[in-house]
């Protein structure tokens, strides 16, 4: 006869322990269904272990874990270093409910150079690193990233197209037009100067912007001397512009790279901030938000966090922390093991670093008070989205196109921009569409995305992290080919698709990448969202065809009335404020117009109540 739940016999601590080791090593709790509670590593097992079964002094979260402890397994290490490396990497894989928790962090941006071509590329890289050529990075975001290439492109006009599309040119791309690439697939540039272009780029990117600067005012100099004088004026405006760059990233003196690495804690949620400093530079941040199992100390959160986060990982040579670590000494040698040579973790720093520290705390601290008040809002939604889609990182951005006309009339494109702030309506842009075949939605929709965009990357505005089209495959073509022409790799382009029958509810979304349809549940907060943006997108659109619709037919009525030219038009539409205006005026209200007599004030207010 088998035991029900209540009949199961609690766990013998005192036999168990009776049985552990003193060595060092790692622990894994499990409850009765075979579930893992907690990971956990020691220098002593059996001190430690014990701690969990003494009569006082436990936090309720330690009782809770220890109820509900059908079995514990130990695995005995070498060192108390090799029990963190296990401990972190046991966590990473089982997730236990009791551990404080990271999100998944898949991979991280690098900037790729085929510097082994004869015009090499510059482009956004993600994955394994089996290409020849140079990887610059890690980077914290795609943004971080992006704001780089786009400075790149502007200042040295590197190409970032692909290899089959720069082979197969007969003509320079619109990247030629916009100024953002020297067109080498045309030779309009020769090898030589292509790659100085190149190796200014990789000065920049390496941090060596104050030596490139020097060089660059030399050759400003020279080409001057030379009587090259457009010469000299295009290198002073590189070198103006890149002052300005510099003044902005540039943070320190020190062209160390490090870390900066901060926690806030609110009862039992906490935000880690990571900010990335390279060769002196500030290429942005990083947030965390680690799942607590109960309120705990930031100590305690941030040891968690450097465990997992760092061990494994491309280490910088110094990370600043925000609060002293209980085994800070230890996780500096195992981070200084792993990295094969020195690393230091700074709790205690004066200065400039005390000062760099205070910005990632007062960061840290606004974006949890900001995610503590809209916990139950967008922000959440957003990150059921980035779950759902299994994206590396949280989207701070969304967009959306939709086309509108009746039976090829009046057609406009809508875009709708949402962030974490919700509907960013600013934003928003109408897009009256023209020269196209009337009905045809590809059309309008290339076209629309054609103008937003190459505007958006000439002028280096901030592009989105996910833009959706509100359609199937054949729409979401047209914004393949888009970005393929303007060369914008690092967005997720995915289709809104009605379902089956059409109906609402049942949309799948169509990925761009590969990967095949998805039915999100119809219950999920990101499909909502999806839907809340799809909707705004149409409901916008529609306001901008009929307006637009309204206003053609309006004025067409005007221009049919016999004797009624462009100059006695414009008077009427001046007077009374607009076509509206004019369509609620009375005949005697007209005829006060110059140039209307009372003949043609009669004949215009019969043929616009004739509407």
């Amino acid at each position: 006869m088998s035991n029900t739940p209540s009949e199961t016999p609690a766990f013998d601590a005192k036999a168990f322990l009776k049985t552990v080791t003193s060595k060092p090593g790692v622990y894994r709790m499990y409850d009765g269904a075979g579930e893992i509670l907690y990971v956990g590593k020691a220098k002593n097992l059996k001190k430690r272990l014990s701690s969990y079964f003494r009569s006082t002094g436990l936090s309720v979260k330690t009782r809770s874990l220890v109820q509900q402890i059908d079995h514990i397994e130990v695995i005995i290490t070498h060192t108390e270093g090799e029990a963190l490396l296990l401990e972190s990497n046991l966590i990473k894989e089982f997730r236990p409910k009791y551990n404080i928790l990271l999100r998944d962090d898949k991979s991280y941006p690098y900037i790729y150079v085929s510097d082994k071509d004869e015009f090499p590329q510059i482009v956004v890289h993600r994955g394994a690193r089996n290409k020849k050529g140079r990887y610059l990075g890690p980077y914290p975001n795609a943004g971080a990233v992006r704001e780089s290439l786009n400075f790149i492109n502007k200042l040295f006009k590197i190409r970032q197209c692909d290899d089959s599309y720069f082979n197969n040119r007969s003509r320079p791309c619109l990247q030629y037009q916009i100024k953002r690439c020297t067109a080498p697939c045309v030779g309009f540039i020769s090898a030589e100067d292509y790659r100085r272009d190149i190796d200014r780029a990789l000065m920049f990117l390496e941090g060596k912007s104050h030596q490139l600067i020097d060089d660059m005012v030399a050759q400003m100099e020279q080409a001057a001397a030379d009587l090259k004088f457009e010469k000299a004026a295009e290198y002073r405006d590189q070198i103006r512009v890149l002052q300005k760059v510099v003044e902005k990233q540039y943070i320190s003196g020190d062209e160390k790279d490090l870390d900066i690495v901060a926690c806030v804690a609110k009862g039992a949620q906490a935000c880690i901030q990571v900010f990335y400093i390279r060769q002196g530079r500030n290429l942005g941040n990083r947030i965390y938000y680690p799942k607590l199992p109960e309120s705990l100390n930031e100590d305690e959160i941030l040891q968690a966090f450097i465990s997992q986060y760092y061990l494994q990982r491309d280490l910088p040579a110094e990370i600043i922390i925000s609060h002293t670590l209980p085994e800070q000494a230890l996780i500096q040698q195992v981070l200084s093991e792993q990295a094969g040579r020195k690393i230091r973790l700074s709790s205690q720093v004066r200065s400039e670093r005390a000062r760099w520290l205070d910005m990632a705390l007062k960061n840290a601290g606004e974006s949890l008070h900001n995610r503590l008040s809209s916990r139950a809002g967008m922000l959440k939604r957003f990150e059921a989205l980035q779950e759902a889609l299994q994206l590396d990182e949280l989207p701070g951005r969304l967009e959306c196109f939709d086309i509108s006309h009746t039976m090829g009339e009046a057609t406009v494109a809508s875009c709708v921009v949402f962030t974490l702030e919700g509907a960013f309506k600013q934003d928003y842009r109408l897009f009256n569409i023209s020269g196209i075949e009337p009905g045809d939605d590809y059309a309008a929709m290339r076209q629309a995305l054609q103008r937003r965009y190459t505007k958006l990357k000439k002028d280096e505005a901030k592009l989105p992290d996910i833009l959706f089209i509100d359609g199937g495959k054949g729409q979401l073509r047209q914004a393949v080919e888009v970005m393929d022409q303007l060369q914008i790799d690092n967005i997720l382009l995915i289709g809104v698709a009605k379902g089956e029958g059409r109906k609402a509810g049942l949309e799948k979304l169509v990925f761009s990448d590969g990967r095949g349809d998805v039915y999100l549940p119809q219950n999920s907060v990101a499909f909502h969202l999806v839907l809340n943006i799809r909707d705004e997108a149409h409901r916008f659109a529609i306001s901008g065809h009929r307006a637009k619709r309204a206003k053609s037919r309006r004025q067409s009525t005007l221009e049919s009335i016999a004797g009624l030219g462009p100059k006695r038009r414009q008077s009427l539409i001046k007077h009374f404020g607009g076509l509206q205006g004019v369509q609620q005026a009375g005949v005697e209200d007209l005829a006060k117009v110059p140039g209307i007599s009372s003949k043609m004030a009669q004949m215009i207010y019969d043929v616009l109540r004739s509407e």
